[in-house]
């Protein structure tokens, strides 16, 4: 996991994904295929460890996020990096209202699961 600033994380953006902005979490997989989400066995202690890829958080925009959610930033870097990693593994908000549904859950259960604040939630 990289730590960076807004400027850098736009940099990334820019010439990985072609977006020209900040934004808060960006997943680069070093593998290929992904989990089967369909099946409801698979959990965190399921992925067999290995360097599965990269993530990079902004702290600037984490600390602004924390900032109007409420909670502190250690709380939104553990929801940003759960949400890298589900990006790692295979999930995609982007592809449809149903997938972003299943993403959410799983990063719910997965900070429910790492988190002392067990009503932190997802924004």
């Amino acid at each position: 996991m990289v730590i960076t600033d807004n400027n850098q994380i736009q940099e990334l953006n820019k010439a990985f994904r072609g977006i020209n902005k900040p934004t808060n979490v960006l997943a680069f997989p070093m593998m290929e295929g992904k989990i089967n989400q369909n099946d409801q066995s698979n959990s965190l202690s399921d992925i067999i460890p290995t360097l599965i890829g990269d993530i990079v958080i902004s702290c600037e925009t984490a600390q602004k996020e924390a900032d109007e959610a409420n909670i502190n930033l250690k709380e939104r870097v553990s929801q940003l990096l759960v949400h890298g990693i589900l990006h790692l593994i295979g999930f995609d908000h982007e592809i449809s209202e149903e997938n972003a549904k299943k993403m959410e859950n799983k990063s719910l259960e997965i900070l429910r699961q790492i988190e002392n604040n067990k009503n932190l939630s997802i924004f």
